[in-house]
């Protein structure tokens, strides 16, 4: 009887074992079982420096890691950065605001701040100027407020964001206080980075830009040195890096779009503002 041969595959590429997919490379690296997440982020490290996930991959991962052990406190905007509105400013006032600060949707308060008694969305303004060329006030036009505490967990919160489409909410201390409010997007961008929008400014490599009128566009970001260097100012940077951060030193808070500021023979305006940041001043220059 002849020895047994295994017969032949017409398969030329037959021994060679599946390629696997990157998916299933990194369950095969959870099969370690993490028991902390600690031991997930280093498995996650690893799995990026081998080429399993790429580097924007990693960083929204650690961004999720991050928010599940944060708590609303952590990203809030606090109030005293808070844009508000009051249920006893005229129309014409509360378009204004509406415009000025670039937002979408806004706290409305009674006598006391810490009245929130509605939500205020800019497109619902709007509505009310085409349908019913501007109400007499904006009872009508508000939304119920969502109120949460402080130590509500973001990954709940993003949760509940989604699955009730709202998307801010009014958070409160422990003595029923108004400490700030939270959006949707600021929770999302702790996963994903910051999330830039129409209103951010589109070129952020001219710092300083001279206008027709005579005045200059500043990015908020220019350093104080070069400042000083194309104005022949004398302001220092030894506490301050940037132009803004001096600026909203000298206010006293992060200042909200068309604060100004007067310092010798410069005029500040802000330019541009949102909750988190200045983007740009306008500088008028005395003398010039």
């Amino acid at each position: 009887m002849g020895a047994f041969t295994e017969p032949m595959s017409d398969d030329p590429d037959s021994n060679t074992p599946p390629k696997r997919s990157w998916l299933e490379k990194l369950s095969q690296a959870f099969s370690g079982e993490p028991e902390s997440l600690d031991d997930l982020r280093e498995i996650l490290d690893s799995a990026a420096k081998h080429g399993l996930i790429d580097t924007d991959t990693l960083k929204r991962l650690q961004g999720a890691l991050a928010v599940s052990e944060m708590t609303v406190s952590d990203v809030m905007v606090p109030r005293g950065q808070m844009v508000s509105l009051s249920i006893t400013d005229s129309f014409l006032d509360l378009m204004r605001q509406v415009v000025e600060s670039g937002h979408s949707r806004f706290p409305v308060h009674g006598e006391d701040k810490d009245e929130i008694v509605g939500i205020l969305l800019a497109k619902d303004l709007l509505r009310g100027v085409v349908v019913d060329n501007g109400p007499g006030d904006i009872h009508g036009l508000i939304r119920p407020a969502v109120l949460i505490p402080e130590s509500k967990k973001l990954s709940v919160l993003l949760k509940e964001f989604r699955q009730s489409r709202n998307h801010m909410a009014i958070v409160i201390d422990e003595h029923g206080g108004v400490s700030g409010l939270i959006t949707i997007e600021d929770v999302l961008e702790e996963i994903v980075g910051e999330i830039d929008d129409e209103h951010d400014d589109a070129n952020q490599a001219v710092m300083i830009a001279a206008q027709a009128d005579g005045q200059y566009f500043v990015d908020a970001l220019t350093p104080i040195a070069e400042f000083n260097q194309q104005f022949g100012a004398d302001f220092p940077d030894d506490e301050y890096d940037t132009i803004a951060g001096y600026i909203a030193a000298a206010i006293g808070h992060l200042p909200e779009t068309g604060e100004e500021l007067t310092l010798g023979r410069f005029h500040f305006r802000v330019g541009h503002a949102d909750s988190r940041r200045i983007h740009r001043f306008i500088v008028n220059i005395h003398g010039e």
